[in-house]
């Protein structure tokens, strides 16, 4: 049989369509067009679903993360100077004293003890407590050079550099029998030593030794190795996972290291005088020209310990330098009281295993190999160091929680234009199907369904994203909680927008709205002072993760700024309108007009731009007043280029100080505490500091101190009259005396004037201030007026050191940063306290987080306005094809638009920037930038002026790309498009 032609089949393809398969066909072109039509909605909600939802979901573990990064750079900088925890044990010549000296091995004796030390350390600490270094160190024995008398110590180290830091020789031999000694270049070139020279050891502060040193080798020891050193330990922290349990495979690994990268940065900074001499003032006490230390190897100590019969010090550095996840989980409240815990236990644990329960009674009760030796004592600062980084940290977490807050806040609102544009885009179609029959329920609902698929792949892509960061597992009921409420946005607003009184009222405004406007509003006011106020009384909470008032506090204070520009900015729009109302031309007046009228409406807009500008301008100012502030504290604690604190104990270290290359000028500040009595009633004026300087030498080292102007301008500085001590005193009188007992005799101290307020915060009295209690009542005095008060009695004293070009090495070399003798005095030198101060990890991560939150917020806000923009498009549309029938141009066009724009833009960054600033004040208790930076005083803000006007210039410039945009469209769009019959809206 013959098969029909195609045509035939077409024409009977086509005529056997029912209505039912038309029917169906054209829903479902209808379907498919309606659904390409939502598809952008779909991107859009999917991606700010995924955002948020990663953000919530992983904010805590975030918290602890930054919290664990922030102590781990706080302990690397706290370890820096001295290892963590030093304990130390007294030890006696070996038993058999009378065989060979050099047969026994220090080394060897001291790697069993090394080796308990470190089983002892928490397990709980994952192996973070690691063993640094062993040291002994031996008194000074007398030599002579040919630069002059040498008072020469030794030092055995078992972090000493390797061979390839030797500029010439080799290291001393750990296997030899006799006494060899290594030094640094520059001891050589100070010295004039030769490689190979002898030198006869004498008695000193080491008796009873007679022997020859031979020198073997002279290492580098300049800035390039320690940078080479610092390097090679951070990589070694990044392979603390390969690290054996037992002290003998760590040593090996550390003596690895030290010969790769040339070794000695951290015994370098740690005994500063084994890099170069120092030079004794001519006719000094000791008798010597010279005073050097040299490294030798392990039997050298033995050998002369028993010549001598000296007992030693052995001291063991344990360095706390845990691996991210175990920072983490010390880094919170609780942590970091269970790691105060154990690094408080650990001493108590050391010792039992070294020597069971022995009391330190003073006797040689344990055993170091065959040397008799006293039981483990232990020194840490770590307790107090984790303190201080309690307290700060607590202040970071207010600006991170913030930052998170204000990154969620604006994300919402980014989802809520998104939904009203939607509903826009929807609402013609949604009004017609309202009209025939269906309710605002169902159709919210069908909304729902719609985007449902979108916000399930958005909230399993934030979960996933939260997830695949290292740390605890997310928040998942976070991230869940947001993703519903973004979700059901969209068929809250569908149905708000069809509810019955929406469809039965349309644009006309509905009654009492005013009213409920001002209730609104007032209920906001109320709403952000309350969270404001809650927050100054209670602080912020202590547990890990955002704080639920802290995160609500910037959503009020911006909906409040918000209520107040929305009230405020249309006045002046107002009277600039009816100003342009008596000139030519029509534009300025329609623009300025609709503005004023539409500045509720413009209420979303406003809030997303005074959120992101108001936590960009508060990050901004946090962080450029904690940078200004550390420098300032740290003048503070210096006083000047250089101090020496305890200066009047130890006259002759000041003196050898003053004498250091680059030393310019010195002051000598001394504070003593008192508690006078009137002169003429009796009554007690209160315990006060009586401060004394010297106020000329001040005046001409340091031009800018208060306290030297207070004394000039009293007449301090000029010759003494009388025996009554003049002051400048705080809460007295000009003429008034007071009457202070000495020793037996009693001092008047007669007031000239009064104190000036800004000489409390003078830095130049720092060092002996900062280093007592505070008191409220302060006096001033000249130090020529203080002869009669015995140098004994004061509580404080500093040596201020002034130059330009201060040798750090030099200075260093006579007090090192960190020493067992604490009668030697603290030197603090303000180059190496700002250095601490910019290395701060805290600052870092605060910086970090906040950059990041800001960058994501500046993004979401800018595509939240953008939308905005697209939402009041056809409005604006409207107004500009009514003109342009009446033959408005191009560029007026353009005008129009931006005029329109410009005054929410100008109060959003007004608002948005006068929020940012007095974040800090509104606070309160709340954030206290003092706990980051000490000092006298709270730091003074100092906002990121660049930061600022570059968020005004980008907003700026999105306006006129915006308003270019539109003016393009608006050209090529026809008049018909716009126009609509029966369209009253507007």
């Amino acid at each position: 049989m013959k098969r029909p032609s195609r045509a035939l089949r077409a024409v009977v393809s086509r005529g056997g369509a029912g209505p039912a398969e038309r029917s169906s066909r054209a829903l479902g072109s209808v379907t498919v067009r309606e659904a390409r039509a939502d598809l952008p909605l779909l991107v859009c909600l999917a991606v700010l679903v995924a955002l948020l939802t990663s953000v919530a979901a992983a904010g805590p573990a975030l918290l602890d993360r930054l919290a664990g990064r922030a102590l781990t750079s706080r302990l690397s900088q706290e370890q820096r100077a001295e290892p963590g925890i030093r304990l130390g044990a007294q030890f006696e010549p070996a038993r058999s004293g009378g065989s060979d000296a050099w047969t026994s091995d220090l080394a060897e004796d001291l790697r069993p003890v090394t080796d308990v030390l470190v089983n002892a350390a928490p397990g709980a600490l994952n192996g973070g407590l690691v063993h640094d270094s062993t040291r002994v160190a031996l008194p000074t024995l007398d030599t002579a050079t040919a630069a002059g008398k040498v008072g020469l110590g030794l030092v055995y180290a078992s972090d000493a550099p390797g061979r390839a830091s030797y500029a010439e020789g080799r290291p001393p031999d750990p296997d030899g029998e006799r006494v060899e000694i290594a030094l640094s270049t520059r001891t050589r070139d100070a010295l004039r030593l030769r490689l190979g020279q002898q030198l006869p050891l004498r008695p000193g502060a080491l008796r009873n030794v007679e022997a020859t040193a031979v020198v073997v080798g002279f290492y580098t020891a300049d800035g390039e190795a320690a940078e080479r050193d610092e390097r090679a330990e951070g990589a070694g922290r990044g392979e603390r996972a390969e690290r054996t349990e037992g002290a003998e495979g760590a040593g090996r690994a550390e003596g690895e290291r030290a010969d790769a990268s040339g070794g000695g940065g951290r015994l370098w900074r740690e005994l500063p005088a084994l890099v170069r001499p120092s030079r004794h003032p001519p006719r000094s006490a000791a008798g010597l020209d010279w005073e050097a230390r040299a490294l030798v190897a392990p039997r050298t100590v033995t050998a002369l310990q028993t010549q001598a019969g000296a007992t030693l010090t052995v001291t063991w550095g344990m360095r706390l330098d845990p691996d991210p996840p175990t920072a983490a989980r010390f880094a919170d409240d609780q942590g970091q009281r269970e790691l105060r815990r154990l690094l408080t236990a650990y001493p108590d644990d050391a010792r039992a295993a070294f020597c069971g329960d022995i009391a330190d009674f003073g006797g040689m009760y344990c055993e170091i190999g065959p040397h008799p030796a006293s039981t483990l004592r232990d020194s840490t600062h770590l307790p107090d160091a984790l303190t201080d980084f309690g307290r700060q940290w607590r202040q970071g977490r207010v600006v991170i929680s913030f930052a998170l807050a204000s990154l969620l806040v604006v994300g919402l609102l980014a989802a809520t234009v998104t939904a009203l544009l939607a509903v826009r885009r929807k609402l013609d179609a949604h009004r017609l199907q309202r009209a025939r029959g269906a309710s605002a329920t169902g159709l919210a609902l069908a909304r729902a369904a719609q985007t449902a698929p979108a916000v399930l792949l958005g909230l399993l892509a934030g979960i996933t994203a939260a997830c695949s960061l290292p740390g605890p597992a997310p928040a998942y009921a976070r991230g869940v909680l947001v993703a519903v409420v973004v979700w059901l946005l969209l068929p809250a607003l569908t149905w708000h927008a069809l509810r019955e009184r929406a469809v039965r009222t349309g644009h006309d405004p509905a009654p009492y709205a005013a009213g409920r406007r001002v209730v609104a509003e007032a209920a906001v006011l109320l709403l952000a002072a309350a969270g404001v106020f809650a927050l100054r009384t209670r602080g912020t909470a202590g547990e890990a993760g955002p704080d639920p008032l802290l995160a609500a506090v910037p959503a009020l204070l911006g909906l409040a700024t918000v209520a107040v520009l929305v009230r405020v900015y249309p006045l002046p729009v107002r009277a600039l309108a009816r100003w342009s109302a008596r000139r030519r031309g029509v534009v300025t007046l329609v623009a300025l007009s609709r503005a004023a009228k539409e500045a509720p409406a413009r209420a979303l807009a406003l809030l997303v731009l005074v959120v992101t500008l108001a936590g960009a301008v508060f990050g901004g100012l946090v962080a450029g007043t904690l940078a200004d502030g550390r420098r300032a504290a740290a003048a503070w604690q210096v006083g000047a280029d250089a101090s020496y604190l305890g200066a009047g104990r130890n006259p002759d270290i000041a003196e050898r100080l003053g004498q250091v290359r680059g030393v310019d000028d010195t002051v000598d500040v001394r504070q003593l505490r008192v508690d006078p009595t009137s002169a003429t009633s009796g009554n007690r004026y209160g315990v006060a500091s009586l401060v004394g300087v010297d106020g000329a030498r001040l005046g001409a080292a340091a031009p800018g101190s208060t306290a030297a102007r207070a004394l000039d301008a009293a007449g301090l500085t000029g010759p003494r009259s009388g025996k009554d001590i003049r002051v400048l005193a705080t809460g007295a009188r000009a003429g008034d005396v007071f009457l202070l007992a000495s020793h037996g005799r009693e001092l008047r101290l007669r007031v000239v004037g009064a104190l000036p307020d800004d000489v409390r915060h003078d830095a130049a009295l720092g060092p002996v201030r900062g280093t007592t209690p505070v008191r409220e009542r302060m006096m001033l005095a000249d130090n020529r007026d203080l002869t009669a008060v015995d140098a004994s009695d004061f509580e404080g004293t500093a040596l201020l050191l002034y130059g330009p070009r201060l040798d750090v090495r030099a200075l260093r070399s006579l007090v090192p940063r960190v020493t067992d003798d604490t009668a030697l005095g603290e030197l603090r030198i303000r180059s190496e306290e700002q250095a601490d101060a910019a290395a701060d990890g805290m600052i870092d991560v605060l910086r970090t987080a906040h950059t990041t939150c800001t960058a994501l917020a500046v993004l979401l806000a800018l595509l939240a306005l953008v939308l905005e923009l697209l939402l009041s498009a056809p409005a604006r549309g409207r107004t500009t094809a009514y003109l342009r029938t009446l033959g408005l141009g191009d560029r007026a066009t353009s005008g129009l638009h931006l005029l329109q724009l410009l005054p929410m833009v100008l109060a959003a960054v007004t608002g948005g920037i006068a929020l940012g600033l007095t974040l800090p004040a509104l606070l309160g208790p709340a954030l206290d930038l003092r706990e980051f930076t000490g000092g006298p005083a709270a730091p003074t803000p100092h906002p990121d002026l660049p930061l600022t006007a570059a968020l005004g210039v980008g907003l700026g410039v999105l306006v006129l790309a915006a308003v270019g945009v539109e003016t393009w469209i608006g050209r090529r769009r026809g008049l018909g498009a716009v126009l609509r019959l029966g369209r009253n809206g507007d």
